[in-house]
């Protein structure tokens, strides 16, 4: 089974993570991002399945991050077991992405 899964409706593109994110998903997590045409696309990270984040999962994040807004997209963080949480948390990443 893929770590990383697509699903896109209309602006949105909902990028979920399942089991470990790691460095074994970077690129895979990569491409979800890189190949998208146009402007104007919400990106959401559901991290609802998602078990485990290592500090590679956190570099990702942040290249992505910055790649949308280069190229006019947003992007937020959601359904964070605590555990996660506490990762985004101790990052201080609490102050750099938006968390639903």
């Amino acid at each position: 089974m893929s770590n990383v899964t697509i699903n896109q409706q209309g602006t949105q593109l909902t990028v979920s993570i399942n089991g470990r994110f790691d460095f074994n998903a970077l690129r895979e997590f990569s491409q979800c991002y890189e190949e998208v045409a146009g402007s104007g696309i919400q990106f959401l990270v559901d991290m609802n399945h998602a078990e485990y984040m290592d500090s590679s999962a956190l570099g990702m994040l942040l290249n992505m991050r910055n790649h949308l807004f280069q190229n006019g997209h947003s992007m937020e963080i959601s359904n964070c077991n605590p555990n996660i949480k506490k990762i985004f948390t101790m990052a201080h990443f609490d102050k750099l992405f938006d968390f639903i």
